[in-house]
């Protein structure tokens, strides 16, 4: 029909040339690509024996030096792995780049846990790709640096079939990346990071009307934080611990704690503050010292808040998603279980969060992600929170969103891909295709020194032979990720998915249990 617009109509036009990045007209050609993505979305995605090709960046395009301090952080690139599971749709293609080569018996696991479909069809339209870099750098970086790598993507996209890339969060590089290969990104134009970051978070929480930690955003300088820090306790006399967070921080690395001194007048404490600042804050990050963690706060900013106490606090999360047709949902609500000396480090999480405030958190959530729909926010994003419980109820409190793929993406993604199913934002509960409900706990900080040596092909035995492998038929048992990380760092990702959140949990147990026993030597 003349003047229609037919899905197969809808061809990736190619970037004839590449403009400086950082540029004007490279905002601009993003801008423009980025704008056809929603005819993409509205004609591709619901079909699916459409043919497409999402391109996977797993980059953690985030600070590298406090990412250094996360051991095996070059397998976190392996979490998005979840992804191999778009092959179950007979047409499309998946192309995988990556730091280091993947192990082929890595590979070959998730292929296997592909619902309805053979390994040997999936693979004939996976293409793996790698930099063969293992530096610090991340991993957009090390390909832009890589011109023939780039002709590589490009070329494994077949001749007028749309594509698009999945990444783990989007920054100036991968914007620059999108360019070069004139393909859209399902995440947030870096332009509007601002509103990802902890100074951001606080703004929009202001503006949604949410409860926040009282504090201070967008402090740079050492004299901002010893206002902001005086100026809390000056606030609320009874506060015992001031937070420093810095902008961009990851799972809580960017983090420092400062505990205040009891008993001094305000011009005391201002005094001793003055002084001593800079000897009292523990930084959250191993081996990340008070000066680099000030450094870094000098140049990439951040806040000052008050520390949450209660006697009984949870940390549940709400992942939230805004398509390119403009429509919020509800994704997910975790709670995060938090370790490390100062209770800051993501260890893990349960699917869903607490019965008794799931609803409360996500309505909150909702509420929150309508102003990040005016701002011009696309693709996933977490929005963490602070749950006191109170004799009238939990008081909840938003600390920060994570305008990004993160810890909690990768395992709701399985559990999604493996039964079909999806998350009841009414009900609070996940049912499968066959209206059977599902939990989960997952982490990626399984760790242990024993563990050190067990390869890829180790784990995968091990499994096997003790029931721990994800059974399709009943779907539950417990899926593994960043494999790759085991050998050298004793460090391996679990996904233990069951009937009920006691079942998810007692897999995760029993996993424990029968790695001990096998390295018991």
């Amino acid at each position: 029909m003349p003047g229609s617009t037919s899905k197969h109509t809808l061809l990736r036009q190619p970037v004839a040339s590449f403009p400086p990045p950082g540029s004007e007209e490279e905002r601009h050609q993003f801008k423009k690509i980025q704008h056809g993505f929603s005819r993409q979305f509205q004609f591709f995605f619901p079909d699916t024996l459409a043919p497409k090709t999402v391109v996977v960046i797993p980059s953690l395009t985030l600070d590298q030096q406090v990412l250094a301090k996360v051991d095996g952080v070059l397998h976190y690139e392996e979490r998005l792995l979840c992804l191999l599971m778009l092959l179950r749709m007979p047409r499309t293609r998946v192309v995988y780049v990556s730091s280091m080569p993947i192990d082929p018996v890595i590979v070959d696991y998730y292929l296997h846990l592909l619902p309805g479909i053979t390994g040997s069809h999936a693979r004939e339209r996976l293409t793996l790709l790698s930099c063969y870099d293992m530096s610090p750098k991340s991993l957009t970086e090390k390909i832009l640096s890589r011109d023939r790598l780039i002709e590589r993507i490009r070329h494994s996209i077949p001749a007028g079939q749309v594509a698009h890339l999945a990444c783990f969060n989007v920054t100036d590089h991968e914007r620059t990346l999108a360019v070069r290969l004139g393909l859209p990104i399902y995440g947030c134009d870096p332009a509007l990071n601002y509103w990802g970051t902890k100074s951001g978070s606080r703004k929009v929480f202001l503006h949604a009307g949410v409860a926040m930690p009282p504090g201070a955003e967008d402090l740079s300088s050492y004299e901002d934080i010893v206002h902001a820090v005086a100026a809390l306790k000056d606030m609320y006399p009874n506060l015992g611990k001031a937070i420093l967070k810095l902008n961009d921080g990851f799972s809580g690395d960017g983090n420092a704690v400062l505990k205040y001194p009891e008993g001094l007048s305000q011009h005391a404490l201002f005094d001793w503050i003055h002084h001593n600042l800079k000897k009292e804050i523990v930084p959250v990050a191993n081996d990340l010292s008070v000066d680099v963690f000030l450094e870094k706060f000098k140049y990439m900013g951040g806040i000052v808040e008050a520390f949450v106490e209660g006697d009984i606090k949870k940390s549940p999360s709400v992942q939230c998603r805004i398509n390119p047709l403009g429509e919020v949902k509800l994704v997910s609500t975790h709670d995060q279980l938090l370790g490390g000396e100062t209770g800051q480090i993501f260890l893990g999480a349960l699917f869903p969060c607490d019965e008794s405030y799931r609803k409360e958190i996500g309505e909150i959530g909702k509420k929150i992600s309508q102003v990040l729909k005016e701002k011009g926010i696309l693709g996933r994003f977490s929005i963490d929170f602070i749950s006191v419980k109170e004799e009238t109820g939990w008081k909840h409190y938003a600390i920060e969103i994570n305008l990004r793929k993160g810890g909690t993406t990768h395992p709701y993604l399985m559990l999604q891909f493996l039964t079909n199913g999806d998350y009841d934002e009414d009900t609070g509960v996940f049912e499968t295709a066959n209206k059977q409900q599902r939990y989960y706990f997952a982490s990626d900080n399984l760790q242990n020194e024993k563990y050190k040596g067990l390869t890829p092909q180790d784990l995968i035995d091990i499994a096997v032979m003790h029931g721990l492998h994800f059974d399709g038929a009943a779907q539950k048992g417990v899926v593994f990720h960043m494999i790759g990380a085991l050998s050298q760092y004793g460090k391996i990702g679990v996904l233990c998915i069951g009937e009920s959140p006691v079942e998810a949990y007692t897999f995760y147990t029993k996993t424990i249990e029968v790695l001990n026993q096998e390295t018991a030597f």
